[in-house]
């Protein structure tokens, strides 16, 4: 059985749809992340998930029973469910050592079980040091720290993060990615993040569900949604990517300047008619010898246009020599390419993720 199924919820706001007709099921432990650009309705979901707000259509159901619908909502103290806000919300007031002890004292558990999870509990987040500062002596990672292990402590069936690290720097939000996947690798339990960061929802999740104006595009594992995007929204949000238009003739797909047997491509032989296709810059490759390839894919002369070194790579722009599209492409370091060289630009089909 499932732990939690969302079942065509909706909900609108005068008149206007925030989330519509979605449908989701999450599995015991799952981690799933809502990924989507501000306005998708991803934070109304989780609200409605939170019960703080009513679906105006649809159910919410929890290990079978009925949460929230139309006529109704359980309260969300009665949720048996932890979430954690943007500004972390620990008490000023309240040294670590008491923020995280907060909900088990309001749960009214003996004094010595409360003492010996919450030392368990900031020995698991690295705070067993500082349980007896108060949050304004302490960093955003290590707020976020106590934030997290308050709303564990409980043991919540479902924890729900609303876009947790937005107030961190670049750094933080980093290492905090990697603290959140490992909490959860520990505890299991339930969870929804919600953000709008790719690399955050790559990182954590188990399963990612890309929204778009209140509908969800796409809900997959976070290599088959970046190799294999179903709509040219995710494939344009999740990562960087290139649009090929194609068109199918007999056994091959015509591009410009080049061609690709349909048994070569994912799904090929099921394409009909015009059809467009994503290529991620990594899956390329550029190179000066016009007899060097790295497996046999269609190659064509292309100029450099523009080019930005990275760090771990270099990003260029290269158009056909006797074409108009122009693509983004990565190479390692090492191939450094002047603007106005000319080169071979090889595809590699088996990258090539047919869209709708």
């Amino acid at each position: 059985m499932s732990k939690l199924i969302l079942r065509g919820i909706a909900k609108r706001f005068g008149g206007a749809p925030a989330v519509e007709h979605l449908n989701l099921m999450l599995d015991e432990g799952e981690f799933v992340a809502l990924l989507g650009p501000s306005g998708c309705g991803k934070t109304t979901t989780l609200r409605m998930i939170a019960g703080f707000m009513a679906p105006d259509a649809g159910t919410i159901e929890m290990d079978g029973s009925v949460l929230s619908s139309e006529t109704g909502v359980v309260p969300p103290e009665r949720r048996q469910m932890s979430m954690i806000f943007q500004s972390y919300a620990v008490w000023p007031n309240m040294t670590v050592e008491e923020n995280v002890a907060f909900g088990l004292n309001l749960r009214r558990l003996a004094r010595d079980d409360v003492r010996k999870r919450v030392g368990e509990m900031l020995d698991v987040v690295h705070l067993s040091h500082l349980a007896h500062r108060y949050p304004a002596e302490l960093s955003g990672g290590q707020q976020q720290r106590v934030a997290l292990a308050r709303a564990i402590i409980i043991r919540p069936s479902v924890l729900l993060l609303d876009e947790p690290l937005s107030n961190l720097d670049a750094h933080l939000r980093e290492e905090m990615r990697f603290e959140i996947r490992r909490l959860h690798d520990e505890f299991r339990i339930t969870t929804i993040y919600v953000t709008h960061d790719q690399s955050e929802a790559m990182v954590t999740s188990d399963r990612i569900a890309v929204m778009n104006q209140g509908r969800l595009e796409q809900v997959d594992d976070p290599h088959t949604l970046y190799t294999r995007p179903k709509t040219r929204f995710v494939a344009s949000f999740v990562g960087r990517t290139n649009f090929l238009e194609g068109a199918c003739r007999g056994d091959e797909i015509l591009f410009e300047r080049f061609s690709v047997a349909r048994q070569a491509l994912p799904g090929g032989t099921a394409l009909a008619g015009a059809v467009t296709f994503s290529v991620r810059p990594q899956s390329m490759r550029l190179s000066r010898d016009a007899w060097q390839s790295s497996g046999g894919g269609p190659r064509v002369a292309v100029r450099i246009v523009q080019r930005a070194y990275l760090g771990e790579y270099w990003d260029y722009s290269a158009a056909p020599v006797e074409g108009s599209t122009s693509l983004h492409v990565n190479a390692p370091p090492s191939d450094r390419y002047d603007v106005g060289e000319v080169l071979w630009l090889e595809f590699d089909p088996a990258q090539m993720a047919a869209i709708t």
